[in-house]
């Protein structure tokens, strides 16, 4: 297809006259069915590169993402263009699931956005293998990486689905990669040698990294953040802080929401929506916050707390300044976030002991006698299990996070989604049960008139609106529409938010559990040292911050910002030190009066020469006469 094929989908569907930076490149060689590597920093519009050629491309794109919040929202977004997409994540099931597949198999499906565990599944390849696939674009691709900072098992799953389809390009896509982890997500991914890396620089011209050793952080968070002005973002490390932060913030004059993932959907909704708008300045927000987010004009982001690796902060820290206007990206930090930074790398890695003494406990909680249990799924009650075996929760999902490596068991990432209805039968046989039973004939006719789409797919629905449309309790809509589920005049799927374990394999003894060593030995000594490459970042004192995290991924030539603290403070020795020879100079001369020197030194900060003069005369390098001349 001609190159301007790919502008005009630009133009028609996202409205842009022109490309950013590479993606034009990109785009090229997905289509050209080049396996693809791409590296943008958040915000460089990563998603068009292989969402142009989808729809350039005759047949489906299958993306993969691990996020089931950013698969829906760009499945929202695409819709509202006019581009046909779907999503299958792990709480789609029976019926939904069957539809899904099939306007993917027969429909006008573009898109369809799965979760990395759907990979696995047998129902799913049986589909998958019927569809006419353009493309696979794996998103978040650093997760594919064993060496990566957010590695997850389930991506290992891709290159096995590549069998299938081995002629479809792969396009592969992340912020935030090392120079390791970018050979390892290509060999992961089974990349062929018709392959292309495409890598923007990681610089940010426009953002001034800020590092300080604060005791009092709160009080410095507000005068970060009234000299600042406009909107950011306040990462704080726990759910229960970003509430008590916000609660500070209003209290000082700053209008402040607060998000993590423990509120419910429509509660985070509220708040994103509410700071989107500018209704409310700052966001104070969990790690949670922040992908998928395309807010521009956010002067900074400031963090309460050190970030367990650079890569997990240069992705927060990039969220601010995507307007390319001036932003700062603020770390405060004292001497027990230190000390926190080293006993959270701890806790992540529990001794072979622990971890097998945890899955022992697991699997009896579930009562799975060893040899069984395989694809066993249940709620995962996390309180419950603590509490009978006396295990700390950090260090519980820390040794599942091991026996997730080792295929044992997943804990896939939970649906917080709204409830959704779908009917199957037909509108003639619809509106001969409303006839029949006419109580549910009111409830129907709203459903209806509130959600298109019913007919052919599963719609989102909000059992709260309803009933305040029908002057009802919640709890009675609740109740028809479960009884419409049982009459099957409708399919109804009410919202869950329990997440849920899945038995990988059938259970063993614990005795005979072995972690490999680049499951926990070479692991943990990549995990030392992105910890310590976050620790030195914190603690530098001289050079460049900007250059230390390009030179983390990998650039190493990059030129001195200017504008982050160390700069700053080394600008200041250096004119110091040019103010201090030029004093000197003068008073070799002649004495001079301190006006005189002011007088002289008229384009000099005069704050400064003051004190570069009581520094003199403190080092005895310049005295004072009788006639108050300073003098050498």
């Amino acid at each position: 297809m001609p190159q301007r094929s790919a502008k005009e989908i630009l133009k028609r569907y996202w409205g842009h006259e022109a490309f950013r930076p590479l993606q034009e490149e990109v785009i090229d060689s997905v289509m050209q069915g080049n396996d693809t590597l791409v590296l943008m920093p958040t915000g460089g519009g990563k998603s068009l590169c292989y969402q142009i050629p989808a729809m350039a491309m005759e047949g489906i794109c299958l993306v993969v993402s691990p996020l089931i919040s950013l698969m829906k929202d760009q499945v929202q977004q695409l819709n509202d263009r006019g581009i046909k997409a779907t999503c299958l994540i792990s709480g789609t099931t029976g019926i939904e699931q069957e539809i899904i597949f099939n306007n993917c198999i027969h429909g006008n499906v573009k898109l369809l956005y799965v979760s990395p565990e759907r990979l696995r599944q047998r129902v799913f390849i049986e589909h998958f293998r019927q569809m006419k696939v353009s493309i696979i674009a794996v998103d978040e691709a650093h997760c594919i990486s064993q060496w990566g900072y957010d590695f997850r098992p389930s991506y290992l799953e891709i290159a096995r689905i590549r069998v299938y389809f081995p002629l479809v390009p792969i396009v592969a896509l992340t912020a935030t990669a090392t120079p390791e982890v970018v050979e390892d997500i290509q060999r992961q991914l089974m990349f062929r040698p018709q392959r292309h890396v495409f890598q923007t620089s990681f610089c940010r011209k426009n953002l001034a990294y800020m590092v300080f050793h604060e005791m009092d952080k709160e009080g410095r968070m507000l005068r970060v953040i009234s000299r600042i002005g406009g909107c950011g973002i306040v990462y704080v490390r726990n759910r229960r802080r970003t509430r008590e932060m916000a609660d500070y913030l209003t209290h000082n004059g700053i209008t402040a929401a607060y998000y993590h993932a423990g509120l419910e959907p429509r509660e985070r909704d509220v708040a994103q929506g509410r700071w989107m708008r500018g209704e409310v300045k700052v966001m104070v927000a969990t790690n949670a916050f922040g992908m998928g987010i395309d807010k521009r004009d956010v002067r900074f982001v400031i963090h309460m707390d050190i970030p367990s690796s650079i890569e997990a902060y240069f992705q927060e820290a990039g969220r601010a300044g995507r307007d390319g206007q001036k932003s700062f990206a603020v770390l405060l930090y004292n001497e027990k976030d230190l000390e926190t930074l080293q006993q959270n790398f701890e806790t992540s890695f529990p001794t072979r002991q622990k971890i097998a003494n945890t899955y022992r406990a697991i699997c009896n909680y579930y009562q799975l006698p060893i040899g069984s249990g395989e694809n066993c799924q249940f709620d995962f009650d996390l309180e419950g299990l603590c509490n009978t075996y006396n295990l700390k929760v950090l260090e519980l999902f820390s040794a599942t996070r091991f026996l997730e490596r080792e295929g044992l068991l997943t804990l896939p990432d939970r649906e917080e989604s709204e409830s959704r209805v779908f009917v199957p039968i037909s509108r003639e046989e619809l509106y001969k049960f409303q006839v029949e039973q006419p109580k549910y004939s009111d409830l129907l006719l709203l459903l209806l008139r509130m959600y298109g789409g019913l007919f052919t797919d599963f719609v989102p629905i909000s059992e709260r609106t309803i009933a305040r449309r029908m002057f009802m309790d919640e709890e009675v809509v609740r109740k028809l529409l479960l009884h419409m589920d049982a009459l099957k005049v409708i399919v109804y799927k009410p919202k869950s938010k329990r997440p849920q374990i899945v038995f990988s394999a059938p259970r063993i003894d614990a005795k005979d559990l072995y972690l490999s060593d680049v499951n926990y030995r070479e692991l943990k000594e990549h995990a030392e040292q992105r910890k310590e490459a976050i620790r030195n970042y914190v603690t530098s004192q001289e050079g460049c911050r900007s250059q230390m995290l390009l030179s983390y991924f990998g650039e190493r030539e990059a030129e001195a910002c200017g504008i982050c603290d160390l700069c700053i403070a080394a600008n200041g020795r250096s004119e110091k030190r040019l103010l201090r020879d030029r004093i000197l100079e003068l008073l070799k001369v002649r004495p001079m009066r301190s006006d005189e020197l002011m007088g002289t030194l008229s384009e000099r900060d005069e704050e400064n020469v003051k004190k570069v003069l009581r520094e003199l005369v403190d080092e005895g390098a310049v005295s004072v006469n009788e006639a108050l001349e300073f003098t050498i």
